[in-house]
């Protein structure tokens, strides 16, 4: 990781003990922030061998949802925030009434856990979003063909609650397919929402404080594979009104939330030059991996700032430009040997012992010029799991050729495939 935030006047908070709801790692790389800010870090996570557990001063072993297990982690600490939402918010909702302290507030948490809250909050704020519908339970069979016309064709199926990296979402093109999926989902409530034929995917960190401070990091694109971030290009190439736009949104909406913590909202832009939200994440989020090695303030750290009550850190970027590639799993290993690797490793090829079966590629990733490699160190390795990440620092991202040469270069390795393609581009 090469840069720490260069607010080193401002490290001081009264904040020492911070506790994470989750040990993945999300929480892993939030170490390093933690140290330079004299904070030590708590987690609650269902394993002993998760990311975080390498890192923490103190685990706690628990799901993510059970609130005994955060109120006596809580018990411990002086702030709660959160590395995933998978929460059991009413039961959260006990111990913020006993005194205890969570960041973001669950009051702002609410309207973020459920897809179709989500869509409803963005819309009574006027935050642009697709047209979009529920389905609450298979009561809802007798109105179905009416919502599908509403939304309208091909759409997109969504789970409302705890889908990630693609999971619980499906794009479907006729009425038929959506009530089948729906019956194989078990008639659950459901999301539905216009398929939008979008030009790029964008997404942007946002970070808001106590004192209602906020800073918006650099407009990103993402670009998914299988419905799965594989990269993410620093800053997306889009216009100036078009990055304007989405630092707007994303500042109107912590301010009108009035939530203290870090968010990440993925967006859409259309061919026309239209903006809609897709998501957002109440946490650290995939497409900020980057601000580890290419800003001044990470978003890790920038987290650990706004819930311990300090002044925000720069966002700005300390090259030109940056390219993330997820470096996910590529074949199935259980219980590989645990490497005992820290999240600022200078040599990234220490975290290839924990998994044998990829130490070649990682050395040879770590050799590669302006490149870091974070490796998490997870015991088990499943097809397209998130095992790593590496960035690589540019000297000029309007520069295509140069910027799919290092895609190409990095996936070509790790994922032993034909090179990206130029859809990157198109």
């Amino acid at each position: 990781m090469a840069n720490t935030s260069a607010n080193t006047s401002a490290n001081t908070s009264q904040v020492r003990r911070v506790g994470i709801i989750g040990g993945g790692q999300l929480a892993w790389m939030m170490a390093p922030g933690a140290k330079m800010l004299g904070m030590e870090l708590y987690v609650q996570t269902p394993n002993a061998d998760d990311p975080a557990c390498a890192v923490a001063s103190k685990t706690f072993l628990g799901a993510v949802a059970d609130a005994s297990v955060t109120a006596a982690m809580a018990a411990e600490c002086d702030v709660i925030t959160f590395e995933n939402e998978f929460v059991d918010l009413p039961a959260l909702r006990q111990l913020d009434m006993q005194g205890i302290q969570f960041y973001p507030q669950l009051d702002g948490l609410e309207p973020l856990l459920d897809k179709y809250s989500q869509r409803r909050y963005c819309d009574s704020i006027g935050l642009p979003s697709p047209t979009f519908s529920t389905l609450h339970s298979e009561a809802d069979r007798a109105c179905l063909a009416t919502k599908v016309a509403a939304v309208g064709l091909p759409l997109a199926l969504k789970t409302r609650r705890h889908g990630y990296d693609g999971q619980g979402t499906f794009i479907l093109h006729t009425l038929a397919q959506v009530q089948a999926t729906w019956q194989r989902l078990g008639w659950q409530p459901v999301l539905l929402e216009s398929f939008i034929a979008f030009e790029k995917e964008l997404a942007v960190m946002v970070a808001r404080s106590q004192s209602g401070e906020v800073v918006v990091y650099p407009v990103v694109e993402t670009q998914q594979v299988d419905q799965v971030c594989r990269r993410v290009i620093v800053p997306a190439d889009i216009t100036a009104g078009v990055a304007a736009e989405v630092s707007a949104i994303a500042t109107q909406f912590v301010n009108t939330l009035g939530v203290v913590g870090l968010f990440g909202i993925e967006l859409f832009l259309t061919a026309s030059g239209q903006v809609l939200i897709n998501e957002i994440a109440p946490r650290t989020h995939n497409s900020g991996h980057y601000t580890l090695d290419a800003c001044k303030t990470s978003q890790f750290e920038q987290q650990l700032r706004a819930v311990g009550g300090l002044p925000l850190g720069s966002p700005a970027l300390t090259s030109k430009g940056a390219i993330m590639v997820n470096l996910l799993g590529t074949e199935s290993i259980d219980h590989a040997p645990d490497t005992g690797c820290a999240p600022d490793l200078e040599d990234a090829a220490a975290g290839a012992l924990a998994i044998d079966s990829y130490a070649d590629r990682l050395k040879t990733l770590a050799k590669l010029p302006n490149t870091y490699v974070h490796w998490y160190g997870k015991r088990q390795s499943r097809l397209g799991r998130k095992m790593g990440h590496v960035t690589i620092l540019t000297d000029d991202p309007k520069d295509r050729n140069a910027v799919l040469a290092a895609i190409e270069q990095v996936e070509t390795l790790w994922y032993q495939h034909q090179p990206a393609s130029k859809r990157a581009f198109e």
